[in-house]
């Protein structure tokens, strides 16, 4: 009973209890309150702060504003049980009632800003946000998406920089190569990882378990491969029946020269040959999607082919 007598002043205005009824649902500035209660700032200010002094609000800056809000979860256990009793006996009352159509009404407010501000920005927006935040930060934000559970093979992973993109948002990733020198490459990148496991081996017999892999991807590799339907039957090997493979690759081109210059043994795949490939290799729900063209980018175009492995009877 104590606990309780010791907020009793600060919930004796019955207008601090109206606010703190608001401020439970909704954190809210005091020009916000004003409009709500009909009360100049300056009373609004000081009820604010008598609450703020006993512990039943708190606040934070946004901008030039300043938020208040109220947590119930944050209360001592005198402040509960006695904000437990008001709020039954206020919540039912036509201030209470009064209050809520006119929050209602500032809330609306707030959208209506917004929508006005879209309205005028829609034809500039993606350029406002690339000017604010840059070009990539959906991508990295889409990275979230990913079960964080998984363990994902980068097959053919170079210098590691797919696992360094992905390594913080799953269980492990597992990075094979066959070249002593990209390995090396990779191991300096993933050296803070402790996730990232490096092994060497070819991609038609990779040092990788049955089933031992939740997803694969295959980034620019494939046309290295001089057996792209053998490498991909090893993918469907590692992966567990239900897990996915991505393959991103080169569409068909015309760079000859690209034999030479950089070892390529295919100059691109298609649609058609991507579906049969990966169907041979037991996945199933195969889908292909051009990627968009990078405008500073001066090779080939990309496709992105994706598939599920079959679950086996």
């Amino acid at each position: 009973m104590v606990a309780i007598l010791e907020h009793m002043t600060a919930l004796s205005d019955t207008v601090r209890c109206r606010i703190l009824l608001m401020l439970e649902q909704h954190e809210l500035t005091v020009s916000e309150l004003c409009a709500v209660l009909q009360m100049p700032q300056s009373s609004v200010s000081r009820h604010l702060k008598t609450l703020a002094d006993d512990d039943w609000v708190s606040s934070r800056r946004d901008a030039t504003s300043r938020f208040y809000a109220m947590s119930p979860d944050d209360l001592d256990p005198g402040a509960a049980r006695l904000w437990g009793l008001i709020r039954e006996q206020l919540g039912s009352t036509p201030a209470a009632a009064h209050d809520a159509r006119r929050l209602q009404g500032v809330l609306h407010g707030r959208r209506l800003k917004s929508q006005e501000f879209f309205a005028t920005a829609a034809g500039k927006w993606d350029r406002l946000r690339s000017d604010l935040f840059g070009e990539s930060f959906a991508l990295w934000a889409a990275l979230g998406l990913i079960d964080p559970t998984m363990s994902v093979g980068d097959l053919g992973c170079g210098t590691g920089q797919f696992a360094v993109t992905i390594a913080p948002y799953v269980r492990r990733v597992l990075a094979v190569d066959s070249s002593v020198d990209m390995l090396a490459a990779a191991r300096k990148r993933v050296a803070d990882l402790r996730n990232v496991e490096l092994r060497r081996g070819e991609l038609e017999a990779m040092p990788i378990q049955d089933g031992e892999l939740d997803a694969a991807l295959l980034s620019l590799v494939l046309h290295y491969s001089p057996d792209p339907a053998r490498t991909l039957r090893e993918v469907g090997r590692v992966c567990r029946p239900g897990g996915r493979v991505v393959v991103v690759d080169m569409l068909p081109h015309h760079h000859e020269e690209y034999r030479q210059q950089m070892g390529h043994v295919w100059l691109g795949f298609s649609e058609t040959q991507m579906v049969k490939l990966l169907t041979g290799a037991g996945f199933e729900e195969v889908r292909t999607r051009s990627l968009p063209l990078d405008p500073d980018a001066k090779g080939p175009a990309l496709f992105v082919a994706t598939g599920t492995r079959e679950l086996r009877s």
